[in-house]
């Protein structure tokens, strides 16, 4: 059964899009998280999968549509709570994150397939990775890995070449992390909440005379 992960932290203010401050309010940050995880489980939930699982830090909340199991992210470092995620899939898993609301299932769909692939690697443009797919989850794959930095991206993707596996790529995508991340990535996907509330946030105040 193949399972499609999600790891997400839940949208709360001061704790979620902490970079987008300023020119954003924390408010308006979490609002703008939760936008973005909004659309990234409603592609998630349009992709056929065995299971959809939310790997969450912090408490579920109205923005979870139904179909989806939570599962409570471990303690430890990031590579440490991804390699936990994968330990808890007993087949094939994609996992990704939800800082990139201009996901499609047509995007996820090729890495749920891992007939000519045992991997799948979604190069993300800050130098990390916003997907990582594998036939035989093995939490060693993740261990160790320095996470949020510029070369995490390239150091898991040696990780997976240097053991073996057939790896598929993925289009690269822009994370949301700054503000001038959120103004391309909501142009990029006009069409969904993200967008919608990078707009409302972004409009000029009203002149008062």
């Amino acid at each position: 059964m193949t399972t499609l992960l999600v790891i997400a932290k839940a949208p709360v203010p001061g704790r979620v899009k902490t970079r987008l401050t300023p020119p954003f309010t924390p408010r308006q940050a979490a609002e703008l998280a939760e936008a973005a995880l909004a659309d990234t489980l409603a592609a998630v939930a349009a992709t056929p999968a065995g299971r959809h699982v939310v790997v969450l830090d912090g408490a579920p909340g109205p923005w979870l549509p139904p179909g989806f199991e939570v599962m409570p992210q471990s303690g430890g470092d990031l590579d440490e709570r991804l390699a936990a995620a994968f330990a808890a899939c007993a087949g094939p898993a994609l996992l990704i994150g939800m800082d990139t609301p201009q996901v499609t299932p047509r995007l996820l769909a090729p890495a749920l397939d891992f007939a000519a692939h045992d991997a799948w690697f979604g190069p993300a443009a800050d130098g990390g990775f916003w997907a990582l797919g594998l036939a035989a989850p093995d939490p060693a794959l993740l261990l160790g890995v320095p996470m949020s930095v510029p070369e995490t991206g390239a150091v898991q993707y040696e990780r997976l070449r240097a053991s073996g596996l057939r790896t598929g790529l993925l289009p690269r995508l822009r994370d949301v992390d700054t503000a001038a991340d959120a103004a391309e990535v909501a142009a990029l996907a006009p069409g969904g909440r993200f967008a919608a509330c990078h707009r409302r946030l972004s409009a000029p105040a009203p002149v008062v005379r």
